[in-house]
């Protein structure tokens, strides 16, 4: 009795599909280099994954930033003292800040405020320049919005006023 697997359509296709892996496709070794135009279209559609990646990456960055933005915005807008039944949420958007500065810093980003250094416009935004007494000249008289930077990288300049 004869093996019925050996002569199925399921066994014929199985057979073609193996011989054509070990023996090469003469059309294509007629063709020239395939191999570097694959090689090069590999590369370029991995880069082209890697850019979708920094993408996203960005996206979520932008979207960290403005969240922790309008945490700091909430804090500053509820005043505990005035308002006795908003401490709950206070300490509930503290805790959510708490957790967005821990995943900033998980990915390398931290946070920097300047008071007292000298005035950078790589590292600074001013804002405004006033006299203020004891204060040099040139000098972070007051962070207006603290900075962010990502290693030497500066994400997001701080705000300031420059002493003058």
């Amino acid at each position: 009795m004869e093996d019925p697997r050996v002569n199925s359509p399921a066994a014929e296709t199985i057979e073609e599909e193996t011989a054509s892996e070990r023996a090469p496709d003469t059309a294509d070794e007629a063709a020239g280099p395939a191999p570097e135009a694959d090689h090069e279209r590999k590369l370029e559609l991995d880069l082209q994954e890697l850019e979708a990646k920094a993408e996203k990456a960005d996206e979520y960055l932008e979207l960290a930033q403005r969240t922790k933005a309008n945490l700091d915005r909430a804090l500053k807008a509820v005043d505990p003292e005035r308002e006795p039944a908003s401490g709950d949420l206070v300490s509930g958007i503290k805790l959510v800040h708490a957790e967005v500065l821990s995943a900033l810093a998980r990915v390398g980003i931290e946070p920097y405020s300047p008071q007292g250094e000298r005035f950078d416009p790589e590292h600074h935004e001013a804002v405004a320049q006033q006299p203020v007494d004891g204060a040099e000249p040139g000098t972070v008289a007051e962070v207006y919005q603290c900075g962010y930077r990502l290693g030497e990288t500066v994400l997001r300049p701080a705000r300031v006023v420059v002493a003058g």
